[in-house]
């Protein structure tokens, strides 16, 4: 049976390094939030500012990892676990992407809804990194609304 457990950045980081298909761990985070199941960290979530500096608006916060083992519900328990945290941080909406070849069907199920495509293929303009840190496609941004956010 899986139950929430509090899980520190250090920790979260090196799970993502462990078991993630595509992404690296994060530099910071607002918070972090882990799943068990007999003893054993089944899967993590990482809430931070958002990566859009046209979306950081001091009241929106994102969801930049979430990684599991694959144990069944593990997604939708800590998506659903990250947007309580931040409903209750004060923030009004919480978001997050998946890739577009994704089917999101754990995010849908804790709640959020999909707002759309976002983003571009790649990073561009002079900041760009030299090598691709995710793959290089489109992204589906998924929402949920918090304490009267628009």
């Amino acid at each position: 049976m899986l139950r929430l457990v509090p899980v520190s950045l250090r920790d979260a980081n090196a799970f993502v390094a462990a078991h993630h298909r595509h992404h690296k761990p994060v530099v910071g985070h607002k918070f972090s939030i882990g799943c068990e199941t007999e003893g054993r960290l089944a899967g993590v979530v990482i809430a931070g500012r958002p990566v859009s500096r046209h979306l950081d608006d001091g009241h929106t916060l994102e969801v930049t990892r979430l990684c599991t083992t694959g144990e069944r519900n593990a997604c939708s328990m800590l998506y659903s676990a990250a947007a309580r945290a931040a409903k209750a941080m004060g923030y009004r909406k919480i978001i997050t992407y998946t890739l577009d070849t994704e089917d999101g069907a754990s995010v849908r199920a804790a709640g959020w809804t999909c707002a759309g495509p976002a983003g571009g293929i790649r990073w561009t303009g002079q900041r760009r990194p030299a090598a691709d840190l995710y793959p290089p496609q489109m992204k589906l941004r998924y929402e949920k609304k918090l304490n009267g956010g628009e």
